[in-house]
């Protein structure tokens, strides 16, 4: 496989249930193709927390698309390659969430590679936090922003693979159902 999708989403509160934005950075062939990002109205309240680490808020969302009309557009990008995410469990957790709580049928399970758990395996002994391998690798970051976020993962694959690390050795399958 040659085509990997970078995502990374925020969330309006603690439940980790709904998005608020989502950022989508393509690999194909080594190279970053092409890169989506849109804010998502998550029909739900948004915690101060939330707010002031990603920036977003209840008014900067009420004219964006909620869940099911957003997923209309980006579910030909996410079925095109390999899901990749920087702590996948969570970004998984809440696309799954999404789905069921919308009542989506997609796939019952998809293929990811997380790069933290592949991070920790190639370069032990170091903090695999976004920031910190942002820094690691000198890329830019504006964190907590999806759209940076995703490009930022997908340059942290870019950078394993660059090193000779082969992400089909860390595919995991993630249910969606």
């Amino acid at each position: 496989m040659n085509r990997y999708v970078a995502f990374d989403v925020e969330t309006p509160n603690r439940l980790n249930n709904r998005m608020s934005a989502i950022g989508i950075a393509v690999i194909e062939n080594g190279v970053i193709t092409d890169e989506t990002y849109s804010l998502v109205n998550p029909e739900q309240p948004f915690d101060l927390f939330n707010t002031m680490l990603t920036g977003i808020s209840e008014e900067s969302v009420v004219s964006s698309p909620i869940f099911p009309e957003l997923w209309e557009k980006i579910a030909p990008i996410m079925e095109s390659g390999i899901l990749v995410a920087h702590n996948a469990s969570f970004d998984m957790g809440v696309l799954r969430k999404c789905l069921n709580d919308y009542g989506i049928s997609w796939r019952p399970a998809v293929k990811g590679v997380c790069t933290v758990l592949m991070g920790r395996s190639l370069l032990p002994g170091i903090s695999h936090k976004l920031n910190d391998m942002c820094d690691y690798y000198d890329i830019s970051l504006n964190h907590h922003r999806a759209d940076s976020d995703s490009r930022a993962c997908a340059e942290i694959l870019l950078r394993y693979m660059e090193g000779g690390a082969d992400p089909a050795k860390y595919i995991r399958t993630y249910r969606m159902d």
